[in-house]
């Protein structure tokens, strides 16, 4: 077994670090304060290249595996910039997937170069208010018209769909009830995000607020049937290709929020003096932030055992949800600890670690939660009784 980083996988993490340094938590609290996306930020990760990590170098990408990325984004998230900062550019970096793999090179060709560059923002439409996480059950329909498709239906949760010029939008083109298997009849298509057709509707939420979340009503939005990826009815397969690298993903951010989290708790904890010493020499305040750093430090081994699966094309789904079950609870309790170490300060928004605790508590929800990663532990790995 070799534990250490390659040279490139060095230097990514340096150089993302050096480049994320840059913007502060000053500027990440008035970001997230203001409801206002981090463009400066986006602009600097664009104008470096790496919002093309794991494009292919054929449309301007550097070809990286999941593991580059996942550095990328956890050293973003440690920087102090945490899910605001990972979430502006989470869907560049892999989201594109199911395009780079299934869709034709025409569509390839237009859009992949755009997003690397930092032109072109997507967004991703799966989630519906009725289905949840059942997605064989989302219920926007698109009906074939000559040439084209008319889309109508609704989606929930939908990040950045207020900066996206389109959309990467999972569909039914047959109906549950019609099709023989449960996860037949989806299409998936990336399409213009017509706003005389589509009302974007933003949620109110208790954190990540530099990136919207939102709820889209589409109204008989006119789809070229250029804009399918792949054949129609095969879009749940498609997008399953790309849901293992999420949870690498994802989990790679909650370890960057649990470092930047633990980084904060333990620099309050040796400044700050009460009865004489710093609160840091008490166990009841140091013997907690100690226990966050193993966890984060095993969850972390995981994480790269996960990524290099999946990199090697060897099986990976065991790894891929235990790693983020594993680093979003080590990095949200990373940040319970660091805002406890705070005290009441710790709930004001002067030490960013409030910010901290409200993106961290994300990650044990989304993209998948804690219980459903036990449910494919249980069932799957485990082989007991499916339970859902």
């Amino acid at each position: 077994m070799d534990f250490a980083l390659t040279e490139d996988q060095q230097t990514i993490k340096e150089a993302v670090a050096k480049l994320a340094s840059k913007f502060d938590d000053q500027y990440w609290m008035e970001k997230d304060l203001n409801h206002e996306f981090p463009s400066e930020f986006y602009k600097a990760f664009a104008d470096g290249g790496w919002l093309g990590i794991t494009t292919p170098e054929e449309y301007g990408g550097h070809g990286f595996g999941i593991t580059e990325a996942s550095i990328l984004l956890e050293e973003v998230a440690a920087s102090g910039g945490g899910m605001n900062a990972a979430s502006s550019m989470h869907l560049s970096i892999f989201g594109m997937h199911p395009v780079i793999v299934h869709g034709s090179e025409e569509m390839k060709r237009e859009t992949l170069p755009r997003i690397v560059n930092g032109d072109l923002h997507v967004c991703f439409g799966v989630t519906e208010p009725e289905a949840g996480l059942d997605t064989t059950r989302i219920t926007t329909f698109a009906k074939r018209d000559g040439d084209d498709y008319i889309v109508s239906g609704r989606k929930v949760w939908i990040s950045k769909a207020m900066e996206s010029e389109k959309i990467l939008l999972l569909t039914r083109t047959s109906k549950f009830e019609d099709s023989d298997k449960k996860t037949d009849g989806l299409t998936l298509f990336l399409t213009d995000l017509d706003r005389d057709h589509v009302d974007i509707r933003p949620i109110k939420k208790m954190g990540r607020n530099a990136i919207t979340s939102n709820e889209l009503f589409i109204d008989n939005l006119r789809v070229p049937a250029a804009h399918r990826i792949g054949e129609e009815g095969k879009g749940f397969k498609y997008i399953l290709d790309g849901l293992n690298p999420e949870r690498m993903l994802v989990a790679a951010e909650a370890l960057g929020i649990g470092r930047a989290s633990l980084r904060a708790g333990v620099q309050y904890a040796n400044e700050r003096e009460v009865f004489g010493r710093p609160i840091g020499k008490n166990q009841g305040i140091q013997f907690p932030l100690a226990d966050s750093l193993a966890r984060l430090d095993a969850a972390e081994l995981m994480l790269r055992k996960a990524t290099w699966l999946y990199d090697n094309g060897l099986p990976c789904a065991r790894e891929a949800n235990t790693a983020k079950y594993l680093c979003a609870d080590a990095g949200f309790d990373a940040a319970d600890r660091a805002l406890q170490t705070h005290g009441g300060m710790g709930y004001s928004e002067e030490y960013n670690v409030a910010r901290y605790f409200r993106e961290a508590r994300l990650t044990r929800i989304a993209p998948i939660s804690q219980e459903m990663i036990l449910n494919y532990l249980g069932s799957h790995v485990l082989k007991m009784p499916r339970s859902y």
